[in-house]
């Protein structure tokens, strides 16, 4: 071989060298938290958004999803403000996340607080939180049809207990008013599972909590599903309570209350995070949500399993925030 052509094959090699580093440079350089990722929570402990939230801190630590921990913390002040401004502020940070209720368009349209859901990062929608018309088993309604005619011939007498004031219950509350003609007294409490009891024990007359918020007492007998806030039944055939199950709950359509209401269950990052931060996090729910251990929950807490991602997120959050303003105004609750 001529000096030339030695000299010749060297170069190629190290082209050939040089191109296969490049190549695999990408990956090798693939972006991934450096240190540990707060979760924010923008509701106390032991809500809906709080048990989600540590679900899937515990599907991320049992299935090894990532390699820095997933530190969840409570930041409730104001309905949810306290955590969304906190993420809002940390522009650029990649190492901080939140879970969103549809407090996120209620929170800033009931208060006046200068924040946005398009002021963070839009990662995914995980679920979406069902909502159930209940009344006690001993009452006389059987049907949601009977239970808008007492409604309407009551003004003003029936009481419906949910969760908080000028947020998702009341908003739904306020819509089922519009649908049945009637008028309902509106009695808020901290939490779901409170009002649970209070309906079970017959301080009230009908709640909408989430499923999972009474099942427990629907298991027992305690209270009476007359129909479901959303577009379409629950797929959810396994029987529940005696020999319904949670596909047996007509849409509250189909029940002659023309009324549905769905809540956010989505993930945000900080604003401002670069385009490879938001495909590991967007990767890493896909991943999440894949898992038997999220199904086994999705199918408990008898959720929607909506997920979207990317721009098919970002057109739904346009229009549920058309929706919420639309809903929050007919019902005076926009912050003046």
């Amino acid at each position: 071989m001529s000096k030339m052509e030695s000299k010749g094959m060297k170069l190629a090699v190290s082209a050939i060298a040089a191109a296969a580093a490049l190549a695999a440079a990408p990956a090798a350089m693939a972006w991934e938290p450096a240190k540990p990722v707060e979760f924010v929570v923008p509701a106390g402990t032991g809500g809906g958004a709080d048990q989600m939230a540590r679900l899937l801190q515990g599907i991320i630590i049992k299935h090894k999803l990532m390699s820095q921990p997933l530190i969840v913390i409570n930041k409730s002040g104001g309905a949810g403000a306290e955590g969304f401004l906190a993420v809002k502020g940390a522009k650029g940070d990649p190492h901080k996340l939140i879970i969103t209720l549809s407090n996120l368009f209620t929170t800033p349209m009931a208060t006046g607080v200068p924040f946005n859901w398009k002021d963070m990062t839009p990662v995914g929608m995980l679920a979406l939180d069902q909502f159930v018309l209940w009344v006690n088993a001993d009452s006389p309604y059987k049907t949601a049809k009977d239970y808008a005619a007492a409604v309407k011939a009551n003004p003003g007498k029936m009481k419906m207990g949910g969760t908080g004031s000028r947020q998702e219950d009341q908003l739904i509350t306020v819509a089922l008013e519009k649908a049945v003609g009637g008028k309902f007294i509106y009695v808020p409490f901290k939490g779901g599972g409170e009002v649970a009891v209070q309906l079970v024990g017959g301080h009230l007359d009908s709640s909408v909590n989430n499923p999972a918020e009474a099942v427990a007492q629907w298991r027992a007998g305690k209270l009476r599903a007359l129909c479901v806030f959303d577009t379409e039944r629950m797929p959810y055939k396994e029987k529940v309570s005696g020999d319904l199950s949670w596909n047996d709950i007509p849409t509250c359509k189909e029940a002659g209350v023309p009324t549905d209401y769905v809540m956010l269950r989505g993930i945000f990052a900080a604003p401002g995070i670069k385009p490879d931060q938001l495909a590991y996090y967007e990767n890493l729910l896909k991943k999440v949500v894949a898992t038997p251990d999220w199904k086994e929950y999705m199918e408990k807490g008898a959720f929607n399993t909506n997920t979207k991602f990317g721009n098919d997120f970002k057109t739904w959050l346009t229009q549920a925030e058309t929706n919420h303003r639309n809903l929050m105004k007919e019902a005076g609750f926009l912050a003046k």
